[in-house]
């Protein structure tokens, strides 16, 4: 794989389905969902304009699962909703042992003396959810959660400056990758009416069925508002040392006598919400609180101020 320093355009149209013959959510799609896959070992590449990266999984296996993460009939991993048009899916991926392995490359902007980053776990999956339109197949939301068990990292004080410039990097692609999909959303909206939105269609009968208003209830429960990425880890070793004194040409200068530093975290956890926009409800986010809700009145005040100004400009 290689980062882009331009985005690529959209890919349009699932190829399964185009490849199908159809255009809409149907049989094909079920049928690719429906696989179960285990590969003994994977080893994927990565280049960047700074560094160059690679990622060494082992007895990976991939299942689709029902809304509560169990493995059950392929027809209670997905849910469907006509009245909406849309269809949720629900993936996961587990390992036995993941290696990380980072350097800078040579026409980087790092230090010429740099240590490569590396990281290895053992345990751990990521939990796939998936909003599509039954209409074109397009991802409308995700949700992506990475779990991890015990993690043991040991880490130079220029494996972490390296590290810090490697996310930098990495930051300019996703950033620019954020632009173009913000940008193009509202062309989107344009071509393809919105779904009705959860209030609407609270206010609107569910048809003559009652069947149709269970499904509705029973997707709104597991319905993603937008798309979020996640990383918990159960227990976190980190150890950061001093090595500044092994780059000084092998000598030892007086008063460098390196240290050491060990943090201890529990089930630490990010959340992050890339296209929520300021002053928009957060009480579908994964972790909210009453505190939140204080925050969110105080984000909506500064969001209005800043409007009434620009009407006035």
């Amino acid at each position: 794989m290689r980062t882009c320093e331009e985005p690529r355009p959209p890919n349009g149209q699932s190829p399964i389905a185009l490849a199908a013959g159809q255009s809409e959510y149907g049989f094909a799609e079920k049928v690719v969902e429906g696989m179960f896959i285990v590969v003994n070992s994977i080893t994927i590449k990565i280049h960047s304009k700074a560094f160059h990266a690679s990622f060494e999984l082992w007895q990976l296996q991939g299942y689709s699962v029902n809304p509560n993460w169990q493995q059950s009939d392929l027809r209670l991993t997905r849910i469907t909703d006509p009245q909406r048009g849309e269809v949720l899916t629900f993936k996961e991926l587990t390992w036995q042992t993941l290696r990380i392995e980072a350097d800078a490359t040579d026409n980087g902007d790092q230090d010429p003396v740099t240590t490569p980053l590396r990281l290895i776990t053992n345990q751990g999956r990521i939990q796939i959810s998936l909003k599509r339109r039954t209409k074109d197949c397009n991802v409308m939301a995700s949700k992506l959660m990475f779990l991890l068990d015990d993690l043991l990292w040991v880490l130079t004080d220029s494996q972490l400056k390296a590290m810090m410039k490697y996310a930098e990097s990495l930051s300019e692609a996703m950033e620019k990758s954020a632009q173009q999909r913000k940008s193009l959303a509202p062309e989107s909206v344009q071509i393809t009416p919105p779904a009705p939105s959860t209030q609407q269609s609270w206010s609107q009968p569910f048809g003559v069925s009652p069947n149709a208003s269970s499904i509705g209830q029973y997707f709104d429960k597991h319905d993603m508002k937008e798309s979020s990425y996640h990383l918990l880890i159960s227990r976190l070793d980190l150890h950061i040392c001093d090595d500044s004194h092994t780059r000084e040409s092998g000598t030892l200068k007086h008063g460098m006598l390196g240290g050491a530093m060990q943090l201890t975290f529990r089930r630490m956890a990010f959340d992050y919400y890339p296209f929520h926009r300021a002053g928009d409800a957060c009480r579908h986010w994964v972790r909210y609180s009453e505190a939140m809700e204080t925050r969110g009145q105080w984000a909506k005040k500064l969001v209005n101020e800043f409007q009434s100004k620009i009407e006035k400009l």
